[in-house]
């Protein structure tokens, strides 16, 4: 459906989004999000080549969102790292196919285009305004978690 890295993309802005403009460390975003660290942090440059997140260095550093969180279709983080892949002519270059598609980059054009579609309309602070629970990875955790008692 979507690469990899266009979903760790996405992890690490809901998660940004989540923290409310508090900047996060490549190291924080990778442990809440379950990305690996040095994979992550070339999305974040990625991410940050894009203007959709900014880098601050130093003490207090860490990456924050520019964009409204509400203003921010997922469409734009996955095009921003990874764009789905289109079929506009034959992927084949098969002359006699040109634009016009046979039945089975058809029906892969009209996918990619449904999911352009549900992406462009739903945004970051849409994922985020969810019930406790039901937050995007189950939940981004404040401070770290009690360890669950041993069962004998």
């Amino acid at each position: 459906m979507i690469s990899q890295t266009a979903e760790y993309a996405l992890r690490a802005i809901v998660y940004l989004a989540d923290q409310r403009g508090s900047p996060r460390t490549t190291a924080q975003i990778a442990e809440a999000t379950q990305v690996p660290p040095g994979y992550l942090a070339k999305v974040m440059q990625s991410l940050s080549r894009t203007k959709l997140v900014h880098s601050q260095r130093g003490l207090n550093g860490g990456f924050t969102l520019t964009r409204d969180p509400a203003t921010l279709p997922m469409l734009e983080i996955i095009n921003a790292v990874d764009p789905i892949r289109r079929f506009r002519e034959c992927p084949l270059g098969l002359p006699a196919h040109e634009t016009d598609l046979c039945p089975l980059h058809r029906s892969l054009e009209e996918a990619a285009g449904l999911l352009e579609k549900k992406f462009s309309e739903t945004s970051v602070a849409q994922l985020i305004d969810v019930p406790g629970d039901q937050k995007p990875l189950c939940r981004f955790p404040e401070t770290p978690e009690k360890p669950r008692p041993e069962t004998p």
